[in-house]
């Protein structure tokens, strides 16, 4: 009985010190410039040593308004999306430990009574009998050797798949941390908006009631009562665009944030004055930073699930070799169960040999084809992060630049405005110059609010391209 022993231990020695057909990988090189594009859209980068990546700071330190946090802590709690991630993580999670569960032996105790009638006329003694037999046993049955390393390389494709959905899970975060930032800014802006298109009609109802007092007195034409009216039509309608915009923004805040009670009043910003600015990123030379990002994480663990599914393909040419085997007791009464000499053992190994089977030598075509899929997903992965990278960093470069010539136009355009007025009052020109500076007026003042929260929005667009916000 102990020689049978020491081959099961031998066999689970087997099992552990078992080869690995799967190709020994090997991090492919970033498709991509060691560095980030220069030149004069670029703002100046720093070093490695000057500052920690994105990935390092958490979403608390790099949005300061506190209003904003609490909306940002409210999505994560409740947003269904990443509760869904959340889930597939577990899911993927109990697939990896199923899947490790198989290299050891499943010990199994069965217990087993029969008693049958015999006739006589099949019986040899000529009587009818009632044979009866009870057993008990303790063993493992059917339990796969892992000598190739098939089941190994299942594990790790398990375990691969499953840091990738963690991987994906943290994307799906730092999208949701981002999605949030980016609406509340553009309820900031819609209703900054809102708040200029009614001062607007205020002032266009104000003029108009001038120049309808001067029509009355025969100082004003009727053309100009009517391009004053059609200012205020103008104004109105802006209001109620801009209202439409004010509560889609709203709508589209409460999905991210999930929650069925509403988002306080108190919570929302009134413009974008009242939104206090992220902290500023100090972007590091080199693009290698993108290789934290959590879906390039995400592309190489799959690649590496592929990768190990490639040994599974390979191990599945060579035997296999399985065992049965059981300890236990037997006898013909139940009362005789555990008396001496009643034990029992069994031990069963079997190889089975593929001699001839074509959709082995296809599974591995195709498990060769999936690596390489992965690793052109991969590739592709680095090179579309870099691009978005570099389109960050080339509106960061150049917004201060816009915003300071948008503010210069806004001026000269109010200037431009109050001069026709007076003009227009003292009789020097006409109205239609009145009406074509408060147009550009207006519409450079729309070009401001959009430009303020591009600078904001490129801010929460760069922490997110580099990797922040998913911890």
């Amino acid at each position: 009985m102990n020689r049978y022993l020491m081959i099961l231990w031998a066999g689970i020695v087997l099992l552990l010190g078992a080869c690995s057909l799967a190709p020994s990988y090997t991090r492919p090189e970033p498709p991509v410039a060691d560095a980030w594009p220069q030149g004069p859209a670029y703002a100046q980068a720093g070093t490695q040593s000057e500052t920690l990546g994105a990935a390092d700071i958490a979403w608390q330190e790099f949005y300061t308004d506190e209003r904003l946090q609490k909306v940002i802590a409210a999505a994560l709690e409740n947003n269904r999306d990443l509760r869904l991630a959340a889930l597939n993580v577990q899911r993927a999670r109990g697939i990896y430990g199923v899947q490790r569960s198989a290299l050891y032996p499943a010990v199994d105790a069965t217990a087993n009574g029969s008693k049958q009638r015999t006739p006589a006329d099949l019986s040899s003694t000529g009587d009818v009998q009632y044979p009866e037999r009870y057993d008990v046993n303790l063993g493992v049955f059917g339990w796969e050797i892992d000598f190739f390393g098939r089941i190994r390389s299942l594990r790790d494709q398990a375990l691969e798949s499953y840091l990738a959905t963690e991987q994906a899970r943290r994307s799906t975060q730092i999208l949701l941390v981002s999605s949030v930032a980016d609406v509340y800014l553009a309820l900031a802006a819609d209703r900054e908006n809102l708040f200029l298109s009614q001062a607007t009609l205020k002032d266009q109802q104000a003029s108009y009631q001038l120049i309808k007092r001067r029509y009355e007195v025969g100082l004003a034409t009727e053309l100009d009562l009517n391009r004053a009216k059609t200012q205020v039509a103008t104004a109105r309608r802006n209001i109620a665009r801009y209202t439409l915009l004010v509560a889609q923004d709203a709508n589209a805040l409460q999905l991210l944030v999930g929650s069925p009670a509403e988002v306080p009043k108190t919570l929302l910003p009134t413009d974008l004055a009242s939104v206090r600015p992220p902290e500023p990123i100090t972007v590091v030379l080199s693009s290698d930073v993108l290789l934290v990002r959590p879906d390039i994480l995400q592309a190489e663990h799959q690649l590496k699930a592929a990768n190990a599914n490639i040994g599974a393909a390979r191990a599945a040419l060579f035997p296999r070799i399985s065992l049965t085997t059981s300890v236990g007791t037997a006898s013909a009464e139940l009362s005789g169960l555990f008396d001496a000499g009643s034990g029992t053992w069994l031990f069963n190994p079997q190889v089975a040999m593929p001699v001839f089977d074509a959709r082995l030598w296809s599974a591995l075509d195709v498990a060769k084809a999936e690596n390489e899929i992965a690793l052109v997903a991969y590739e592709s992965a680095i090179q579309t992060a870099f691009r978005e990278v570099a389109d960050v960093l080339a509106a960061n470069g150049t917004i201060d630049e816009r915003l300071a010539a948008q503010q210069m136009f806004v001026d000269a355009a109010a200037e431009t405005y109050r001069l026709s007025e007076m003009r227009y009052t003292k009789g020097v020109d006409s109205y239609l110059s009145v009406l074509d500076a408060h147009r550009s007026l207006y519409a450079a003042q729309q070009v401001l609010v959009e430009l303020k929260r591009e600078k904001l929005a490129s801010q929460v667009r760069l922490y997110a391209v580099l990797g922040g916000g998913g911890e």
